[in-house]
């Protein structure tokens, strides 16, 4: 029989590895992670590049520009059609621990939505398997971040950024939204991993028994 448990600490932890995928996602996919040097007409007219002052946004494989006589819109899109044409072999690293960290996210999310009514698999644990698997994906996450900066030296981030543009010096760039919300995901992940012991001992508490002995089929508790 399958009993739906629902505790406070268990639907804490379920939203929060919902939004933490989320966000790693959003931020992967986002060409905000680096926001490059102002530009104006002198610098882009040849590109056709609005000619108010503005600041193209670089991400892991995508970009944003004004483009246009009157720049109406952004062009935002893939700067590069394959996984080698990615700026520096450092991204092309960060990008592939981002993706793996995100992927075991998105497959925690999955499953933490089962966990209210199914609380083990094989005996084991799915609280415990899935805190272990956000720990890994926070390792994973923390691997991909740490490689970003060591490809600020590229080609690509120095037509960006400046020629001063060095590994670990963004130059005349700023860091994006993506990156500080790669960041915060990776930290939440972290908590996850926690807090899933304590989702764990929430629906195993002697309460959650007692209810479960007498016969009820949707257990709330605080």
């Amino acid at each position: 029989m399958c009993h739906v448990i629902v505790t406070c600490r268990s639907i804490l932890w379920t939203l929060l590895s919902i939004v933490v995928a989320f966000a790693e996602l959003i931020a992967f996919m986002s060409p905000d992670w680096l926001l490059g040097s102002p530009r104006s007409d002198t610098s882009v007219r040849s590109a056709g590049v609005d000619s108010r002052e503005y600041r193209p946004s670089l991400g892991l494989y995508s970009r944003c520009l004004h483009v246009g006589t009157w720049a109406k819109g952004l062009s935002c899109g893939p700067y590069a059609n394959t996984f080698g044409e990615v700026a520096s072999g450092f991204w092309q690293a960060a990008m592939l621990f981002l993706a793996a960290g995100t992927l075991v996210l998105g497959v925690v999310a999955c499953m933490s939505i089962f966990t209210m009514c199914f609380q083990s698999i094989l005996k084991k644990s799915i609280f415990n398997i899935c805190g272990l698997l956000q720990a890994i994906a926070g390792l994973l996450l923390m691997v991909g971040l740490m490689l970003y900066p060591a490809g600020w030296g590229s080609e690509k981030v120095i037509s960006y950024c400046g020629p001063e543009a060095l590994p670990f010096r963004p130059a005349q760039c700023s860091l994006g939204w993506a990156f500080y919300a790669a960041i915060g995901g990776t930290l939440i992940t972290f908590l996850c991993a926690v807090l899933s012991a304590q989702a764990e001992i929430a629906t195993s508490s002697d309460k959650v028994q007692e209810e479960i002995e007498e016969g009820k089929s949707l257990i709330c508790l605080l």
